[in-house]
């Protein structure tokens, strides 16, 4: 066997090439495997062990279902992040519905919960750290960012722009949290959605539920002595169910199986995916990197960065009906350590791409509510704005109409495909954003074939059958 080569765009074709066979008979059978929709290099994938559940995330588990610490006494974390559906949220709503009555539109779409574990906290730049245990200062990751040179994002080498020295990492859309547990905090709190009041209000809740007991028992008698201690071992369960239970990291789709060859790629899918890494197409692996780590982690189908994208504004968000109203995602409203920073106000964290296919809401507005919607978006942004963008009264097209103008040029108009201009030919035609589509599909958890590919003598697959889902 030889390698020729490292994993390429345009169907992979770079991929390393194992020759079989003998003679002037050889058969390149790793462009075989390919073009029969197989990895001709599976992987083993390290994922996280199923084990059973320990105390504490069982806890987090009843807790997560459980209405009883929202102020309507009908919300839960599961009311937002829908087991069903990939624990992001249920229905095709752009915001959901909160608040004492659940009748308080929210600001923001709902992001998916799975595949967060690995979520690096946030920082700008490459490192948290200077040669020390001491993170850098935030102001002074910023001073160290206005000096460097902002390097392209590329399928192609997709590792480069890590170096950039831009905002990356948190949870949220704007990374104002770092751990599982302050990102519970912020929707046990927050009016608009579980609205759960005050400390001491969370922790009389607690008291009172039937969890009580297994509070003490697992935290200690002095448990509800301090309403901040009750309430932080209440979110550190949740996290704790977060990061155990195997349904937020389950590393189950058809992508996951095809890496490992126990799965086979249709010719669209297969075609999605060479669209997907090819710079000069879709691009999309720039971003949303699609590679498993040199330890065998699998993709997790971000980079953690932010972009300022300049998607449409939403008139289905009540808070966009004030005109002076602009979410700018790392500049405020939601966090206010970075408001003064104007070089990232409209930025919002890219989010894994796994499960995006059961999405109904795209974008931190929920603006788009299809796939098709999406990348017919990224495609025609700047090469058909009108489609998109309301016209001013000179009949003026409008683009990135969510933004302040002072903010607009934020937007990404550098990387590939944003890099077009009108009359440039489309990166994708409509039959290509299918095939890409089609390819996103293979991202869904809960693919259960496990055909492999088996090679005759003469580099063929000899069972190939595909399996069903």
């Amino acid at each position: 066997m030889r390698r020729a080569g490292a994993l390429a765009a345009l169907l992979l074709a770079a991929l390393a090439v194992v020759e079989c066979g003998a003679g002037l008979a050889a058969v390149p059978c790793g462009r075989q495997r390919l073009a029969a929709g197989w990895n001709p290099h599976p992987v083993r994938l390290r994922v996280p062990p199923a084990r059973p559940l320990s105390a504490v995330a069982r806890l987090g588990r009843a807790l997560f279902f459980d209405p009883g610490l929202s102020a309507s006494g009908r919300m839960s974390c599961a009311s937002c992040h829908s087991p069903a559906q990939a624990y992001g949220p249920p229905g095709r709503a752009a915001v959901m519905l909160g608040g004492p009555q659940r009748r308080t539109p929210g600001f923001r779409a709902v992001p998916s919960l799975r595949y967060l574990y690995r979520q690096p906290p946030f920082t700008i730049g490459p490192d948290l750290q200077n040669g020390t245990d001491v993170p850098v200062p935030l102001a002074r990751q910023v001073r160290r960012a206005g000096r460097h040179r902002r390097v392209l994002k590329s399928a192609g080498q997709p590792l480069a722009a890590a170096a950039n020295r831009v905002p990356q990492g948190g949870l949220f859309w704007d990374g104002r949290a770092d751990t599982l547990e302050q990102q519970i905090n912020g929707p046990l709190y927050n009016p608009a959605e579980m609205d759960g009041g005050t400390p001491a209000e969370v922790a009389a809740k607690l008291r009172r539920s039937r969890y009580a007991a297994t509070l003490v028992r697992l935290f200690g008698p002095s448990v509800f002595d301090n309403p901040h201690l009750a309430v932080a071992e209440a979110m550190f369960a949740i996290g704790r169910f977060e990061r155990e239970d195997p349904s937020f990291h389950p590393f189950s789709s058809k992508f996951d199986a095809w890496l490992e060859g126990k799965a086979r790629f249709t010719p669209a899918e297969l075609r999605g995916y060479a669209l997907f890494n090819d710079p000069r197409k879709g691009n999309c692996a720039a971003c949303h990197l699609d590679r498993p780590g040199p330890d065998g982690l699998p993709p997790l189908f971000t980079d953690f960065q932010y972009e300022a994208l300049g998607v449409p504004r939403n008139p289905a968000i009540p808070a966009n009906r004030n005109p002076r109203y602009y979410d700018l995602g790392l500049c405020g409203p939601f966090r206010s350590d970075l408001h003064t920073e104007r070089q990232y106000c409209g930025m919002f964290l890219t989010p894994s791409l796994r499960n995006v296919a059961t999405r109904h809401v795209f974008f931190h507005n929920g603006v788009f509510h299809s796939l098709h919607q999406v990348l017919e978006w990224y495609v025609n942004r700047d090469l058909h704005p009108g489609r998109f963008y309301p016209r001013n009264a000179r009949g003026q097209v409008v683009k990135f109409n969510d933004l302040p103008p002072e903010d607009r040029r934020n937007v990404d108009t550098v990387d590939a495909p944003f890099n077009r201009h009108p009359g440039d030919a489309p990166a994708l035609t409509g039959a290509e954003i299918g095939e890409v589509i089609a390819f996103l599909d293979t991202l869904t958890d809960g693919y259960r074939g496990t055909r492999r590919c088996v090679l005759n003598g003469r580099g063929a697959c000899a069972a190939h059958a595909a399996a069903s889902r």
